[in-house]
């Protein structure tokens, strides 16, 4: 790494990093076909029998679902404004003893990018950053009229995790983020917490949830959900219908959160993990970013996002999840989470 400049590491990277691709891996690539382009109504690009992208503007890439086993993310994408912020960044994980390596070529034109770096991320999810985006020309074919990225990134990601100090510490050493606000909501009796943090005028680019007093994680994936953001109400209530009609499955109704006002719903991936579909999310420019204070919220949504189909037998699958994954610790990056590590 002795090409990169060192330079003032303490010089805040906030409002120049945003969410740029999600990488995933799954051996349901037909359904992942399916889901992506039929129900939620995303451009997809076919890259023969090992995997599949989907498109949400002019970017090459946006979701990568490569062919394999994990069912899972396996890899976020960060985009870095300029060489200078890539640079701070950097410093800042090879400075700490972090590993970061450069992927390779194929590597980077799978992901639409002209070349990318990776270091390890909590959970054991893969964070990959880069500066130059590979985009197209060539238009979109989709159902949806289009989706919100720009300046905010390409949406968000939720996480439960059962060290969330440590994770929050983490994005805060790399990417400066900055805690919107909290939801304490009560689940059977619990208490869940979730932590907002954002890295741009996006009101979240990740949510970090934990039961309090409680260190489980009933959750299999590694993360709870994606968000995308639709152009229009329409196109969101549109993709609603067709995950239904299609026979995808629902996980929570359309409703509108407390916190960033977002309509949206929850479906399942193939994958397992949820993908949330919403439109007119708060946004926190200048004016609001110069004065906001973070609040914390008693409830999810002011109405809706009602769960659908859940079973018993979910419940006891759960269960299950969270009694395996007691008895291992949770992945770390002890050296990026500013000392709130275990």
């Amino acid at each position: 790494m002795n090409g990169f400049l060192r330079p003032n590491t303490g010089e805040s990277v906030f409002g120049a990093v945003h969410l740029g691709y999600v990488v995933a891996q799954s051996a349901r690539l037909t359904d992942w076909r399916r889901f992506g382009a039929e129900a939620i109504g995303l451009h997809v690009d076919e890259l023969g029998a090992d995997g599949l992208r989907f498109r949400l503007d002019d970017r090459a890439c946006r979701f990568l679902i490569q062919r394999g086993s994990a069912e899972d993310v396996m890899a976020l994408g960060w985009h870095v404004d300029d060489h200078d912020t890539f640079d701070r960044v950097v410093a800042r994980i090879v400075d700490r003893g972090v590993p970061l390596i450069e992927g390779a070529r194929e590597e980077a034109a799978l992901r639409g990018v002209e070349r990318l770096w990776r270091f390890p991320g909590p959970k054991g999810i893969a964070q990959e950053i880069f500066t130059v985006p590979v985009t197209t020309p060539e238009p979109l074919r989709m159902l949806s009229s289009g989706w919100v990225t720009g300046e905010a990134g390409m949406g968000h990601v939720a996480i439960l995790s059962r060290e969330p100090e440590a994770m929050r510490g983490y994005y805060h050493t790399v990417f400066d983020s900055r805690l919107t606000d909290y939801i304490d909501e009560n689940v059977s009796g619990l208490t869940m917490k979730i932590r907002f943090l954002r890295v741009n005028e996006r009101h979240h680019s990740s949510a970090i949830a934990n039961l309090r007093g409680i260190k489980i994680d009933p959750i299999r994936t590694r993360v709870q959900h994606i968000n995308i953001q639709s152009a229009t109400l329409d196109d969101m209530l549109a993709s609603f219908g067709r995950v239904t009609d299609l026979g995808f499955r629902m996980a929570w109704s359309v409703g509108q959160h407390t916190n960033d006002r977002e309509l949206s719903y929850y479906c399942v991936t193939p994958s397992g993990f949820e993908l949330e579909v919403g439109w007119n999310p708060v946004v926190i420019g200048p004016e609001l970013e110069s004065t906001w204070e973070p609040s914390t919220y008693q409830d999810i949504s002011i109405w809706g996002h009602t769960t659908v189909g859940e079973t018993v037998l979910d419940k006891f699958a759960q269960f299950r999840q969270a009694v395996r994954a007691a008895a291992a610790p949770e992945i770390t990056v002890p050296q990026l989470a500013g000392g709130l590590s275990r």
